[in-house]
């Protein structure tokens, strides 16, 4: 189904970046897992190379300019042409307070540190993987950026700063970008799992029922399948929640 197109998935060794990755290299497209350089990169590409799959490890750290830039330098030798990015590398409220969801933090508890680094990543990571290849698209006529965010919700509940401002600027920044890019045929949507999800951003101390009712990362993989794929094309500006995909679908005519 996607043979011959070519996806760079950022933060791709676990959670929803890995389930996504999985997703479009059984579709058959060629996958650039890309995460900071840790042995976790290297065994996750051996793994997916070892069970015959068209997949390349490339290191890089979204915060960091000229990490990304050097990044886009090596997939560029590598790959003819890239057919999709995907904005996913992200840090999560876990990092800020381990205990978010039984004990809230208020804002004015976080400190500056820890604001910077949720900010850091999820929307300057987003901002400068997306500066570095539009510039790509353009020169080759097109292609697609699919950010990755989370329920409005998240982006108002109670002790959720930074992670709340952090994707409601990437949703922002994904409409403008969409906007920015329409006159070049490059495409912006935004992808969320429609619901919390059992990732490592999830506390391990989770009561069992509330675990039960988590949406696992596979539920990511039909909606970035579709968005890698023809059916796909010209689509942009749009909002998709992967556990209402074959709600969004009908209502446009979208045959699955």
């Amino acid at each position: 189904m996607l043979k011959g197109k070519r996806v760079i998935v950022t933060g791709a060794t676990s959670g929803l970046g890995l389930a996504m990755a999985e997703a479009l290299l059984r579709a058959g497209a060629s996958v650039a897992i890309s995460a900071r350089p840790t042995p976790r990169l290297q065994s996750t590409v051996q793994r997916f190379q070892q069970h015959g799959f068209d997949v390349e490890g490339l290191p890089m750290d979204v915060r960091d300019e000229k990490s990304v830039e050097d990044a886009k330098g090596e997939i560029l030798r590598r790959w003819p042409a890239i057919d999709m990015v995907v904005n996913n590398a992200g840090l999560g409220m876990r990092t800020v307070n381990p205990d978010f969801l039984t004990e809230p933090m208020p804002f004015f508890q976080v400190s500056p540190e820890k604001f910077d680094a949720v900010l850091e990543t999820n929307l300057r990571g987003y901002f400068l993987v997306s500066r570095a290849f539009a510039p790509v698209f353009i020169h080759q006529g097109g292609g697609r950026f699919v950010n990755i965010s989370m329920n409005h919700e998240t982006m108002v509940r109670r002790g959720f700063v930074p992670y709340g401002p952090s994707r409601a600027g990437a949703e922002s920044l994904s409409r403008i970008m969409a906007e920015d890019l329409k006159p070049f045929g490059i495409t912006v949507n935004v992808l969320l799992p429609g619901g919390a999800t059992l990732t490592g951003m999830i506390p391990d101390e989770v009561l069992p029922e509330v675990r039960q009712r988590l949406l696992v990362p596979a539920i990511m993989g039909p909606p970035i399948v579709f968005l890698a794929s023809d059916r796909a094309d010209g689509i942009t500006g749009e909002r998709i929640e992967a556990n209402h995909f074959e709600e969004w679908c009908q209502a446009r005519g979208i045959i699955q």
